[in-house]
């Protein structure tokens, strides 16, 4: 299930990184990420007394080499199982050699006049299920200078990483994030702290909030594209090395957020 389009008074909103990381499918819309987001420290991980060792060959690799933003295989063939003008529901069961941990993933995207919602639910089988999946918002201001683009950031604490990007276990308070992107860059790891995560210019305002279920966020704004990623985690980086919190038999666990647009001499 992945979001390729969101259109606003006939401008595409949604960017992406293809040209620098051709063939993968998280790099553009707003994709879903499972069975993990972000970065693993590396390719093995123990869940529930299984030890599982990851195959190289069937994984998307970063910068240093790690495992990033899950299996192709938990992210496609979707069964859709309900669509309407302004809804569709979609989803599959996931049992691989790489996530041995039985489960059906459900995503239902919802149209409103200003805003998309995602809501993904994930029903464990017979045996507990991590949870560290996530989503990869792309956003652009169509016609907009980066220079003029302003950001809200609503974090608490920033996830401290080592030179791989792996959180270290420490945190540290975020400080004051809000204002123009300008040249700044990020890839950095945060808790939530609740309410909008903020695009703003050219008389448009682009609003995310972390309605249910995600507690910490990943914002990206790289210097090779003039984009910003407000993307909602269930866990941080690195979370199922470790010990991450899981579904438990039988049961759900949901998860939702929502991109609100509006023009700024509107509200």
């Amino acid at each position: 299930m992945h979001c390729v389009s969101l259109r606003h008074d006939g401008d595409q909103l949604l960017a992406d990184v293809t040209e620098h990381v051709p063939n993968t499918p998280w790099a553009g819309g707003i994709p879903l990420l499972h069975p993990w987001a972000n970065r693993l420290g590396g390719f093995e991980y123990t869940f529930d007394g299984v030890a599982v060792a990851l195959d190289r060959s069937d994984l998307y690799l970063e910068e240093h080499g790690l495992p990033l933003h899950g299996l192709r295989a938990a992210v496609t063939d979707w069964e859709p199982t309900f669509a309407s003008e302004r809804r569709i529901v979609a989803g599959r069961d996931v049992d691989a050699a790489a996530f041995p941990f039985p489960h059906r993933v459900t995503v239902a995207a919802e149209l409103s006049p200003a805003a998309l919602t995602i809501t993904t639910t994930l029903t464990a089988g017979e045996r507990p299920v991590p949870i560290a999946f996530g989503h990869h918002p792309f956003f652009q201001l169509p016609g907009v200078p980066r220079a003029e683009w302003e950001i809200t950031l609503p974090v608490e604490e920033h996830i401290t990483v080592d030179e791989r990007l792996i959180p270290t276990g420490e945190r540290s308070p975020a400080g004051e994030l809000d204002g123009p992107l300008a040249d700044r860059t990020f890839d950095d790891g945060y808790t939530y702290a609740g309410g909008p995560f903020v695009l703003e210019g050219g008389d448009r305002r682009i609003e995310v909030v972390f309605e249910e279920g995600y507690g910490y966020a990943q914002v990206f704004a790289p210097s090779i594209a003039d984009l910003v990623c407000f993307e909602p985690m269930t866990a941080p980086a690195d979370a199922l090395r470790h010990t991450p919190d899981a579904v438990a038999p039988g049961e759900s666990f949901t998860a939702r957020f929502s991109v609100t647009i509006m023009r700024v001499s509107e509200r």
